[in-house]
C-alpha cells in the first residue's frame, strides 16, 4: 500500500496474451507475431481473429468469421435516421462515442456478458462502426448515405461508404494495413478504460463507449490530428529545421514524437513510413512526405539520444491525408481499428475477471475541525 506510481507507470495491472511490447528494442508483437509480418501478410479481419483467439485462423475459420462480420455491416434504420438529425457541426469522435452507446438500445439483451455474448456484441459493434462514421460524414456534407456492401472487406467497404466509390487497390490495402497496425497496443489508456469498465461486469457497449472517450484525448489517439496541424504550419522543406529547432528551444511538445513506452522508433512507424511514401508519390503529396522525413531527421539528431523518436501518429497522419480523409476523421479511424483490440481485452478480462480497485495515496490534512458556516 506504500508504493505509489504516478499515472500507474510501471504497474502491472493485467495479464494478456494479445500483444507484447519491448519499448527499449522497439518491438511489438500480436500473439507473438511481429507487427511488421502482420502488416505485410495479414488482413484486418484475420488480425482481429488472431487477437480474439490467440491463434491464426484456418482458411475455413477466416471465411466464416469474415462472412459473419460482413453480414452485420448495416445499422438499424432508426439509427440511420437519428444520424440525419445530428448537428452537422458535431465532432466525429463525439458522434462515434454516442452512437456506439446507442447501439445498446437495439440489442434485446444488452447486459449479457458471458463469453459468447461478449464476442457477439463485440463483432456487432466492430462491423457497424464504419457505417456510423461514414454516414455521419456524408450527412454533414449533405450527401446521401452509401449502404454497406457485404461483398467488400472491412477497409474497402468503409472507403466505399465514405466516398461513394470503390477505392483503388493501393488505397484499400494501405487503409487495411493502418487498421492492422493500430488494432492493439498493450494496456494503453483506452484499453485500460475498457477493462476497468467491464471488470464491474457492466456491458460491452459501456466498455467500448468509455474506451472511445479515452482515445479522443490529444495525449492518446488525438495526437495524429496534431501532427497534421504541425505539417500544415510548415510552409516548405526549408522551413522545417528552424520551425522544429524553435519548438525544441521553447520546450514545446512536438506531436508525433516520443512515447510513454518506446525509447526506440515505434515499430508501427516503420511500416507506416513506407506506406506514407508510396501513397504520397501516388497522390502528389511528395512535399508533405519530404517535410515529414526532414522533421524526423532533425528530431533524431537533436533528441534521439533521449529516446525520443517517431511514434505511430507521426506517419499515420500523412497516410490518412493521402488516402483523402478529413483531419477530424483521423482519430475515428484509430478508434475503428482499436475496437478490435478493445473487444479482445473485454473478452479476456471476462474470462478471468477481478474488479479493478486501486488505492489512492491521500495527501490532505487529518483531524481537521469543522468550522460553523457563520465563522468561515
Amino acid at each position: 500500500m506504500s508504493d505509489y506510481a504516478k499515472g500507474l507507470e510501471g504497474i502491472i495491472a493485467a495479464e494478456t496474451e494479445m500483444s507484447f511490447i519491448d519499448g527499449q528494442k522497439g518491438v511489438l508483437e500480436y500473439v507473438g507475431i511481429p507487427i511488421g509480418e502482420l502488416g505485410k501478410n495479414s488482413t484486418f479481419e484475420e488480425t482481429v481473429f488472431l487477437l480474439w483467439n490467440q491463434r491464426l485462423p484456418k482458411a475455413s475459420e477466416l471465411e466464416a468469421f469474415t462472412k459473419d462480420l460482413r453480414s452485420r455491416y448495416e445499422i438499424p434504420g432508426a439509427l440511420a435516421e437519428r444520424i440525419k438529425a445530428l448537428p452537422t457541426t458535431a465532432q466525429p469522435m463525439h458522434v462515434l462515442r454516442t452512437l456506439i452507446s446507442e447501439l445498446a438500445l437495439y440489442d434485446n439483451d444488452p447486459n449479457a456478458n458471458d463469453p459468447d455474448s461478449a464476442r457477439d456484441k463485440s463483432l456487432n459493434v466492430l462491423a457497424k462502426a464504419p457505417a456510423l462514421v461514414a454516414y455521419f460524414d456524408r450527412h454533414r456534407r449533405g450527401l446521401d448515405f452509401v449502404k454497406p456492401d457485404a461483398s467488400l472487406g472491412f477497409a474497402e467497404n468503409f472507403l466505399n461508404m465514405l466516398n461513394g466509390e470503390k477505392p483503388t487497390e493501393t488505397m484499400a490495402r494501405a487503409f487495411d494495413i493502418c487498421m492492422i497496425l493500430h488494432t492493439d497496443h498493450g494496456l494503453n489508456n483506452s484499453t485500460f478504460t475498457a477493462r476497468v469498465i467491464i471488470s464491474t461486469l457492466s456491458d460491452v457497449y459501456s466498455a467500448l463507449t468509455g474506451a472511445v472517450g479515452s482515445l479522443r484525448g490529444p495525449l492518446h489517439g488525438g495526437a495524429n490530428e496534431g501532427v497534421m496541424h504541425m505539417l500544415n504550419e510548415i510552409p516548405d522543406l526549408d522551413a522545417v529545421e528552424p520551425f522544429i529547432m524553435g519548438k525544441i528551444e521553447r520546450k514545446d511538445k512536438i506531436m508525433g514524437f516520443g512515447h510513454r513506452v518506446y525509447k526506440a522508433k515505434d515499430p508501427r512507424a516503420f511500416a507506416l513510413q513506407g506506406l506514407a511514401k508510396q501513397l504520397a508519390t501516388d497522390t502528389g503529396n511528395q512535399d508533405l512526405f519530404n517535410k515529414s522525413m526532414k522533421i524526423e531527421e532533425v528530431m533524431t539528431r537533436e533528441l534521439g539520444a533521449k529516446g525520443i523518436y517517431p511514434n505511430v501518429d507521426f506517419y499515420s497522419a500523412t497516410t490518412y491525408h493521402c488516402i483523402g480523409l478529413k483531419l477530424d476523421l483521423f482519430t475515428p479511424m484509430f478508434a475503428m481499428s482499436r475496437l478490435g483490440g478493445w473487444s479482445g481485452h473485454v473478452i479476456e478480462q471476462l474470462s478471468n475477471n477481478r474488479l479493478f480497485r486501486p488505492t489512492a495515496k491521500y495527501v490532505g490534512p487529518h483531524d481537521a475541525p469543522y468550522v460553523a458556516i457563520g465563522d468561515r
